[in-house]
């Protein structure tokens, strides 16, 4: 037991109450094992969106049996409730689930590591009874009280709240975590995580103050030492970035967050009348792709968080975890002494 126990901790099965973002749409095996394996709960993320769906599901699989090699801890995945221009649910979005429901079938000791679904973009409520079936814990992302209401409705087990703050896929809503936190851990009653400018022990224990019950980081998790299927250039470029060296552009389910650069500042200008949905999407995920896997910072898709600012080193996913959940216990200790009001 880590010295911050509390629901969450014990609904999901980790130690600590820190979880790594879903970071597609590339490879995250090798850290989601590393961050189960320091107590908190690793993200295996889902491989993009493939003309052929089958190959993405096959490369997902092999990400997921990946990470439970490596790990005999808790983890979790992410699949974003992706909906077209018409509001339909796209296919990549049950080619997926599906997949993740076939990988526990087939193997018991993978089923009882892979514990937590993670959804997001869209209305969770045609899935958490088919997770819930499967054995699984339904976690869902939201960026409104308004979602996380219906979420809960829908039967989730948890809640992420996502501030406008955070890199990757953004809220449209555009509510800073310390507006949304309160407002979604005052409305709803089951556990919730703090998600955009979380990086350390005391942004762990302000999210506790605020009533979640953990902090989900992504930005900090990409520059440590484990992410090492990533390029380098892309830890770089986050440890390079200062305040206001970030931008919200439209991405793939809503607004994104990520560096300024060649490729985020051509989608503030993109008439997208001119291209399909699906060629506008697949383009964005293929870039993200190239910053990610080729180094690519200027025209690749950066996706960061505004604590990007803040990080100014490499960490050690073994070392870091455990030292964050200590430095919070040790600030909530002096805050619970006796305090003098003048």
């Amino acid at each position: 037991m880590g010295p911050i126990s509390n629901r969450y901790t014990e609904l999901v099965g980790i130690e600590h109450p820190i979880v790594q973002e879903g970071l597609g749409p590339f490879k995250t095996a090798r850290l989601a094992a590393a961050v189960s394996d320091a107590g908190g709960l690793g993200t295996v993320s889902m491989p993009g969106m493939p003309d052929d769906l089958k190959e993405g599901a096959r490369t997902f699989r092999a990400h997921i049996e990946e990470c439970a090699s490596l790990t005999d801890k808790p983890f979790a995945v992410n699949i974003p409730v992706g909906v077209d221009g018409d509001g339909k649910v796209m296919p990549f979005t049950d080619v997926y689930i599906d997949t993740v429901f076939a990988a526990r079938a087939a193997d018991e000791g993978l089923a009882r590591q892979l514990k937590v679904l993670t959804t997001s973009a869209g209305y969770p409520g045609g899935y958490v009874q088919r997770i819930h079936d499967a054995g699984m814990i339904s976690q869902h992302k939201v960026g409104a009280t308004r979602q996380a209401l219906k979420a809960q409705e829908a039967g989730v087990d948890a809640i992420i709240a996502s501030g406008f703050e955070m890199g990757g896929h953004a809220p449209s809503k555009a509510v800073h975590t310390y507006v949304l936190v309160p407002n979604v851990t005052q409305a709803v009653d089951v556990p919730v995580v703090l998600s955009g400018g979380a990086r350390d022990g005391r942004t762990l224990a302000a999210a506790l103050c605020l009533g979640a019950d953990a902090v989900a980081m992504g930005t900090r998790f990409i520059a440590t030492e484990d992410n090492a299927d990533w390029h380098p250039n892309y830890t770089q470029a986050l440890i390079n970035a200062r305040e206001g060296d970030d931008v919200a552009f439209d991405g793939v389910y809503g607004p994104c967050r990520g560096l300024r650069n060649k490729a985020s500042e051509s989608l503030l200008h993109t008439d997208a009348t001119v291209h399909s949905a699906v060629e506008l999407t697949r383009w964005k995920i293929q870039q993200m792709q190239l910053a990610q896997t080729e180094g690519d910072v200027e025209n690749g898709l950066v996706l960061a968080g505004q604590v990007a600012s803040a990080i100014a080193d490499v960490v050690r996913v073994a070392e870091f975890l455990p030292a964050m959940a200590e430095e919070a216990a040790g600030i909530l200790r002096s805050l619970a002494a006796p305090v003098t009001l003048a």
